[in-house]
């Protein structure tokens, strides 16, 4: 599986093909415990980030209704959409509180204050 994507949540670490996502815990060893974190088929997700709450964002595209970012609550369930006009391909948190989130869609770039605070260098 080519991974496109990586991002970690304390004592565990997510990793993504697109549209299989599997979350692994890392026992200081290494990556242990892989399981199938959420299916985005039949759409597509990229630029995932946690918050520090440990919720995935990720930039999702699957057509009208679906285009946008998906929200994920650490026990894989959808959460929340925030939906755009175009495919999103990357997401990432950003200003002084961490809680603006700014969205790299296909040919626009997004911005919205949102009630997460995104965990540092995400």
């Amino acid at each position: 599986m080519d991974t496109d994507g990586l991002d970690v949540r304390p004592g565990s670490k997510a990793d993504d093909s697109s549209q299989h996502f599997l979350r692994f815990v890392d026992d200081g060893a290494g990556l242990a415990n892989g399981r199938l974190f959420f299916n985005a088929m039949p759409g597509y997700a990229d630029g995932i980030r946690v918050d520090t709450d440990g919720n995935v964002w990720c930039g999702f595209s699957g057509g009208e209704g679906e285009d946008g970012v998906a929200v994920f609550a650490p026990d894989s369930d959808l959460i929340g959409r925030i939906l755009l006009p175009e495919r999103c391909a990357n997401v990432c948190f950003g200003g002084r509180k961490r809680n603006r989130l700014f969205m790299a869609a296909s040919q626009s770039i997004y911005a919205l204050y949102i009630e997460a605070q995104g965990v540092l260098g995400g």
